[in-house]
């Protein structure tokens, strides 16, 4: 790949003080929404959420030597896992179960370094990765629904919620069709202002909370041996691990698309093996603090490709921006008066995407329906990712939803035959240009 002669800023140069502000809060918008969204959905501390993602994002970038212009925000993948561990084990249990889908990172990190990383692609092909984020997304579905139709203090249909949620949703899909530039990226964050200051108007905002919180706050850290102690679960392991798979199969893609866009070989320069130990960097440091797991987002590849400023300390900025936000009580107590339905209204669109993503990852690789064995793998992994299959081996150990969808999709294409020849599922992946979303 040739380095890109067009960019305003480069990798490694230093905007102007007014350059830096400006640049970062851009990231710091595009990325904001769907980062505040996740907290809110697993019912952890958008603060928490807030410093972590900063955090997680200067960690990525001092792993990644400060070569590679890349945010990290909420995954969305983690949510249905994380309600799956929090309902019987709490947020503590959570956090175990996400810190050890970081130490997968690191191994795989380790693998990447020492064997290159072919034989990943032939593990996770688009094949077995598509339907899981298919899964992803429409496991969500009845989440986005509940949250748009029913009032939250009854958990019953109200029309005065759905009504807010649709409109909500109007504005979002508005903002995705007819937005150029900049504002065309944060759709989500214009959507929750617009639907929020509709729905206080509807009489369902309260801000009580706002106005009794401080400026300077410290968020609800929840820390491991402070407010907990760890229980090692095969259970958490099970149910939490395999999520990682597809989320590095997604940073991958992610890698290949920033690599086009900024004009340099990622893959090559620092490595995928560093990018992916940056990630799961992220995703570790999360869970030692609160909050959730952490992915590179496609939001910001976008608003690198229209300012065509990669300069890694406007990504820095963006990092330190949200660790300050994240400690001001009066962001976080306004975030968490954001009514229910607001966020259910922008969950059906973003719900809906990551699924619309798995499908589009199976279209851009030319998977083939008429072969029989890629038709079997897929309609194995949605019917027992989305219809909740669990495999119940005793009291401890349990396998369900999605983490065991992923698991048969891997035994599955490595056992059946007529597997892609590895010339051809890599000239594939380097076709796609990879997948917008947050999951």
């Amino acid at each position: 790949m040739e380095n890109n002669t067009k960019a305003i800023l480069d990798v490694n140069e230093k905007p102007s003080p007014v350059q830096w502000l400006t640049l970062s809060l851009q990231h710091l918008f595009a990325m904001f929404g769907a980062t505040v969204l996740v907290p809110f959905l697993v019912g952890l501390h958008p603060g928490v959420a807030l410093v972590s993602s900063g955090l997680a994002t200067i960690a990525y970038l001092l792993v990644t030597k400060g070569q590679i212009p890349a945010y990290l925000g909420s995954s969305f993948a983690f949510i249905t896992p994380i309600l799956t561990v929090k309902a019987f084990g709490g947020p503590e249990a959570a956090m175990l179960g996400s810190f050890l889908a970081g130490l997968v990172y690191g191994v795989v990190a380790l693998l990447i370094k020492g064997f290159g990383f072919k034989w990943l692609m032939r593990v996770l092909p688009p094949v077995v990765v598509g339907p899981v984020i298919i899964v992803i997304g429409l496991g969500l579905a009845n989440v986005a629904v509940g949250m748009a139709m029913n009032d939250p203090e009854t958990q019953k249909y109200s029309l005065n919620h759905f009504t807010v949620a649709l409109f909500t949703l109007g504005i979002t899909i508005i903002c995705s069709i007819f937005f150029r530039g900049i504002l065309g990226i944060i759709p989500i964050l214009i959507g929750i202002i617009a639907g929020f200051s509709f729905a206080y108007f509807r009489g369902i905002v309260d801000f009580t909370k706002v106005a009794e919180a401080k400026w300077i706050q410290a968020p609800d850290f929840f820390v491991p041996f402070v407010n907990y102690t760890p229980d090692f679960s095969w259970s958490i392991a099970m149910i939490m691990m395999p999520v990682a798979a597809v989320t590095i199969a997604e940073h991958i893609g992610h890698q290949l698309v920033l690599s086009k866009v900024v004009g340099r070989n990622f893959i090559e320069k620092p490595g995928l093996h560093r990018s992916i130990l940056g990630d799961g960097m992220g995703v570790v440091i999360g869970s030692i603090i609160g909050g959730p797991p952490v992915t590179t987002y496609g939001e910001n590849i976008g608003v690198l490709a229209i300012t065509r400023v990669y300069s890694v300390f406007v990504i820095g900025g963006a990092a330190i921006t949200a660790i300050l936000f994240g400690f001001s009580g009066k962001v976080t107590a306004l975030i968490s008066t954001i009514p229910t339905a607001v966020m259910g209204g922008v969950s059906i669109l973003l719900f809906g995407i990551i699924a619309s993503s798995g499908l589009r990852m199976l279209v851009d690789n030319n998977i083939d329906f008429g072969n029989k064995r890629n038709l079997i793998i897929s309609s194995v992994i949605l019917v027992t990712g989305i219809g909740g299959a669990a495999l119940k081996i005793n009291a401890n150990f349990e396998i369900a939803g999605m983490a065991l969808a992923t698991l048969i999709g891997i035994v599955l294409n490595l056992v059946l035959p007529g597997k892609e020849n590895d010339k051809d599922l890599m000239n594939k992946m380097f076709k796609t240009d990879g997948s917008d979303t947050a999951a």
